[in-house]
């Protein structure tokens, strides 16, 4: 009998994995901007370096999806990410415009990689170290993306914070209809909507927390990566207790189980026993066979 193969690393997809993808994207956005305010980039940037690994090697430990490893995990790199990106323009003076292609060029080599290695790209394979490493590396290359790319639109293209995040609303929803009513790949379609959520949720914080000369509600970096990290730790802790998002494991033995309780409740003709048909027999001759 053929072992099960390991259970699945991340999360199953369901409508709580985009609303807390979304949340995390915009507390990364918001809470690294406060660190590098607060304590500068370099301290800033050692801080994330530092909680990135740390986040990395217990999830890469645990041996099944957890939900707190899990997102914590995240919420880790959605802060490093966006320290990744500012670095490259506010340290290096790179402009968006040139830092949004470099990060997209490198997705797609992680992504033309990791299709030749493994043959599939899908989520659900995500049981083996080594999926795992391109998982993670497809994670934080699209938050350093989606970060480039909001402040892209928003900054170099003078959309402004708010009309960005309306944009990237509009562009989440192309593969979800696409998916739903033209038969878009669902391999296509995950990775389109999940690289879209980082400038969505950036562009959204951005708005909230910049000051009313910039376009935003001036709500602070602080209190919204405070605010948005209270929700998220609802959201982690209702998956955690629910469960919703599990991969169950599958016994080895319950296909063979399942189909001998039905056999069980089938006459025993259909079973495959022998069927002993009935003989009328003369009077008196009972038992004489």
């Amino acid at each position: 009998m053929p072992a099960p193969r390991p259970l699945s690393k991340v999360p199953q997809i369901t409508v709580f994995f985009w609303i807390t993808k979304v949340l995390t994207t915009g507390m990364g956005e918001a809470t690294s901007d406060y660190l590098a305010h607060r304590f500068g980039p370099v301290i800033a940037g050692a801080l994330g370096l530092t909680a990135f690994v740390a986040a990395l090697l217990v999830q890469f430990r645990v041996r099944r999806y957890m939900a707190w490893v899990y997102w914590t995990a995240v919420v880790i790199v959605a802060v490093f990410g966006t320290m990744a990106a500012d670095g490259l323009h506010i340290e290096l003076g790179v402009p968006y415009a040139v830092s949004t292609p470099f990060f997209a060029a490198a997705l797609g080599v992680i992504f033309v990689v990791w299709f030749r290695t493994e043959k599939t790209l899908s989520i659900h394979s995500i049981y083996t170290p080594r999926r795992e490493v391109f998982y993670w590396a497809t994670v934080l290359a699209t938050f350093a993306l989606g970060t480039a790319a909001g402040d892209l639109t928003a900054m170099t293209l003078h959309l402004g914070y708010l009309a960005s995040g309306i944009l990237f609303t509009v562009l989440i929803a192309v593969p979800a209809i696409g998916y739903w009513r033209f038969n878009l790949n669902p391999i296509v379609a995950f990775w389109f909507a999940y690289i879209v959520t980082r400038p969505l949720g950036a562009s959204s914080a951005d708005w909230m927390a910049v000051p009313h000369s910039l376009g935003g509600l001036n709500m602070g970096r602080g209190p919204v990566a405070l605010g948005l990290t209270i929700v998220i730790v609802g959201f982690v802790a209702y998956l955690a207790i629910s469960r919703t998002d599990v991969e169950e494991a599958a016994s080895p033995v319950a296909p063979e189980r399942a189909r001998h309780q039905r056999l069980s409740r089938q006459p025993e003709r259909l079973r495959g026993a022998p069927h002993r048909v009935p003989v009328e027999r003369p009077p008196g001759t009972a038992g004489t066979d």
